[in-house]
């Protein structure tokens, strides 16, 4: 009768650890690389942007455009983003006549828009049960934050910086190649 109790004691204990392990949170995650690809680039970035960028997502249900209690879910969070200017090499051309090399620019160009992951900040956090933001609605508001980066850099200067610095490269390529105290470059858009 002992044995008996003790057994159902520790099948019990089992049952319980079990049980414990069960309802605690498993998170699991992976990955796999499903197609790659590479080209070619002949890029020239010659002025880069960080931005660090604020956003709020706030979803919540309304009845009669009163939001209902309870159902509001909020993230505010930031990320630095990086936004790089410059030219693709094959739009440059450039002539040599006499003592003069004119080199004929495109415009200016975004090359890339990229979120540094590392740089995450979160300030606020709060979810309802009652309203998820989905992963779409986040994807949507990191592509709305990545496009406002994106915006204030230009509006900020971001391509005439890149315009001007572009010449002071230029010339040191030149200036590798030919005597600049015998040429003239002459910059063109």
């Amino acid at each position: 009768m002992i044995m008996l109790k003790k057994l159902v004691v520790a099948v019990m204990i089992l049952a319980g650890i079990v049980v414990g392990v069960g309802l605690s949170p498993f998170i699991t995650s992976g990955s796999q690389t499903t197609e790659i690809g590479f080209e070619n680039i002949g890029e020239l970035a010659t002025q880069s942007a960080y931005c660090t960028e604020l956003n709020v997502t706030d979803k919540s249900r309304d009845l009669f455009g009163v939001t209902i209690p309870f159902t509001q879910s909020v993230y505010m969070y930031s990320y630095d983003i990086i936004i790089k200017a410059g030219y693709d090499f094959e739009d440059i051309k450039w002539d040599e006549n006499e003592n003069r090399i004119e080199v004929t620019l495109p415009k200016a160009k975004i090359l890339s828009n990229e979120i540094d992951l590392d740089s995450f900040k979160i300030y606020h956090e709060k979810e309802s049960i009652f309203t998820k933001i989905s992963m779409a609605e986040n994807n949507e508001a990191i592509q709305k934050l990545k496009q406002k980066a994106e915006k204030d850099a230009i509006e900020n200067g971001l391509l005439e910086n890149a315009r001007n610095n572009v010449e002071t490269i230029l010339t040191g390529f030149f200036g590798n190649v030919y005597d600049l105290k015998k040429y003239e470059i002459i910059f063109k858009d």
